[in-house]
């Protein structure tokens, strides 16, 4: 039996200028890692769930065999807690070599050979919000660097462990850093939802000019009051984010489009719109 829910907002469309390096000009669509799977490493008890390099080359192959890439789901993302606890000799960050063997640019390679695009995590904070090395302002140029030579093609920039300073120039750099690599990435931001989504503390003008998108709201959980709660806060605040949204520029509610449903492999997988941790 295949159970299916389906659950999309209104896109939220005005004809302004948004961020210049021409990506994401309808809403991206996708799959991530954590609403579901959360930071499960525990390859050696727990291998089909696990934050692994099979996770996600098994999700690619659902994305591109069973008609979701057909209809604009192309993103595959890693969320938090797949990276080493340290960094290497070069000040680089890297894969756990235990989950993810054949590197971040083998499993994008992966992605691409099926018509899909791979996202990747980062935390402007000392640390990520699992614990992983996170990307202060000091190391936003070597890491998106780094992305960018692993032919990632979406960024998400989260904030834990940041306070709004650290958010203020980390968040306009790293967009500067990720457009200096030469290689086109979409920029996903997280900064709205460390500061409440609404003016004065939120610019949307600036996060235009910098984002592709960004987390206006808290967290989705895996409850329908969770989805109905988003829902509501994007209702009741609509005057003030439709304005902000156009064609490269959008609000991230965090799942604004949910698929639930029992594939032919008879796994339990999310499938989603702008889906964010």
């Amino acid at each position: 039996m295949h159970l299916a829910l389906l659950v999309c907002a209104p896109a939220l469309f005005v004809a302004t200028l948004a961020l210049d390096n021409g990506l994401m000009r309808t809403p991206p669509m996708g799959w991530l890692a954590w609403e579901r799977y959360r930071c499960d490493i525990d390859c050696d008890s727990d291998p089909k769930n696990c934050i692994s390099e099979n996770l996600f080359m098994d999700m690619a192959d659902r994305l591109s065999e069973d008609g979701w890439r057909e209809l604009g789901y192309v993103y595959v993302n890693i969320d938090d807690c797949w990276s080493s606890k340290e960094r290497d000799n070069q000040g680089r960050l890297q894969p756990d070599p235990k989950r993810f063997p054949g590197g971040i640019k083998k499993l994008a390679r992966y992605l691409h050979d099926r018509g899909l695009k791979l996202g990747i995590y980062g935390d402007m904070g000392t640390y990520t919000c699992g614990g992983y090395p996170g990307t202060p302002v000091e190391k936003i140029e070597i890491d998106a660097q780094t992305f960018a030579e692993w032919e990632v093609d979406m960024f998400k920039y989260d904030g834990c462990y940041s306070n709004a300073t650290e958010q203020e120039q980390g968040y306009p750099l790293m967009s500067k850093a990720l457009n200096a690599t030469g290689r086109p990435i979409g920029y996903s931001c997280s900064w709205p939802a460390y500061q409440g989504g609404l003016p004065p503390k939120v610019n949307y003008t600036q996060l235009g000019e910098i984002c592709n998108l960004w987390r206006n709201y808290g967290d989705i959980q895996d409850s329908w009051d969770s989805v109905l709660n988003i829902i509501d806060w994007f209702f009741d605040n609509q005057d003030v984010l439709i304005p902000a949204a156009a064609p490269g520029r959008w609000n991230d509610p965090d799942m604004v489009c949910l698929t639930d449903m029992r594939l032919r492999r008879k796994k339990r997988v999310k499938y989603f719109l702008l889906s964010d941790k």
